[in-house]
């Protein structure tokens, strides 16, 4: 990060895209898909968004295309919610950060 500007705009953009993704109507956006982490580049120009499913990766990587077919519709969403100069670039990226924290989870539940 940049700026402490920046950092504060990171944290918006993730606040709203998570609440659109809900909104989303394409069959590959759903579950429980979430935004594990976003990199925001310092000039505001490119953001890569790391999307994880509980279902696995292959979930995710469902979802990462559906995120890119409907990414036109995802900027003017968060035009109208957040009024910047130049909206960022999403770059989605499949992530199975949270399956893998459930299988660690169920390994230790069977060391008890």
């Amino acid at each position: 990060m940049a700026s402490y500007r920046a950092s504060r705009t990171e944290e918006d953009i993730k606040r709203e895209l998570t609440d659109i993704m809900r909104s989303l109507k394409d069959p590959r956006v759903s579950g429980l898909i979430s935004i594990v982490k976003m990199d925001l580049s310092g000039d505001m120009s490119h953001c890569k968004v790391y999307v994880s499913s509980m279902d696995g990766i292959k979930n995710a990587e469902n979802a990462v295309k559906g995120l890119s077919s409907a990414a036109g519709f995802i900027k003017r969403e968060l035009n109208s919610r957040m009024k910047l100069r130049k909206l960022p670039e999403f770059h989605f990226i499949a992530d199975d950060s949270i399956a893998h924290s459930a299988d660690i989870v169920r390994m230790l539940e069977d060391l008890k």
